[in-house]
């Protein structure tokens, strides 16, 4: 039963399953336009964490009140199953844009990938995709990626604690990442490429955890409606 009291109080968080190529940005909008139809057109609305528009899974969506838990819910640890093809590569690093390059991966064996995947744990400093949300001068880095325009972009220090081999059957594998908030699973699979002497890119992605949200918990869009629905004011 919906508390009208507590939700002007203290707002909510309601923990997302993002659709399939939704922005961050168009989940943000949908809640508002359902607050509005509720009878609360002046709730403030923010997400905790961008999700990619071709990845899916936990994207924390914080009303009212709850918005002033943004920064903290961000900061939180995330967890991430990745497809990767390994062999090509992308500009994106991911699937928005077509492969532009291709590479052996005749030597690649699950021993050297383990070995790889290792490598790459703990405390570092990550080069963000240029094809990215980061803020580069006042703009979006895809901006200036989509003008043709080069620029320099910072490196951001992350942490990877875990990863694990989920499947290996090349050119395809599956890993769950366990990081820090700003780690850019993109760069991971770009980044896992070099390393194994090939090239790498984001095929799949789902974000199955953001702090103590767990995508098996989440709401889809439908249910976040018929939450929404029974704020109606009479």
């Amino acid at each position: 039963m919906f508390d009208r009291d507590k939700f002007e109080a203290e707002g909510m968080v309601l923990s997302v399953d993002k659709p399939y190529r939704w922005t961050s940005t168009d989940v943000v909008r949908k809640v508002k336009a359902l607050l509005r139809q509720a009878g609360y057109p002046k709730a403030k609305v923010g997400h905790a964490g961008t999700l990619d528009p071709l990845a899916t899974g936990v994207l924390l969506v914080c009303v009212g009140r709850a918005t002033k838990r943004n920064d903290s819910l961000q900061a939180e640890e995330k967890e991430y199953v990745a497809e990767i093809e390994l062999g090509a590569t992308t500009p994106s690093y991911d699937l928005e844009k077509e492969i532009d390059a291709r590479y052996p991966i005749e030597h690649i064996t699950e021993e050297l990938l383990r070995s790889e995947v290792e490598r790459m744990l703990g405390e570092q400093m990550q080069l963000p995709p240029i094809y990215s949300a980061k803020y580069i001068d006042g703009r979006r880095a895809y901006e200036y990626a989509r003008e043709g325009l080069e620029v320099e972009i910072k490196r951001s220090k992350i942490t990877i604690h875990e990863i694990e081999i989920l499947e290996f059957e090349l050119p395809r594998v599956v890993l769950r990442i366990r990081c820090s908030k700003g780690t850019y699973i993109r760069s991971i699979a770009r980044d896992l490429g070099e390393a194994l002497k090939s090239g790498a890119h984001l095929t799949g992605l789902r974000r199955t955890r953001s702090g103590n949200f767990l995508v098996e918990e989440s709401l889809s869009l439908e249910n976040v409606e018929k939450i929404i629905s029974e704020m109606k004011q009479i």
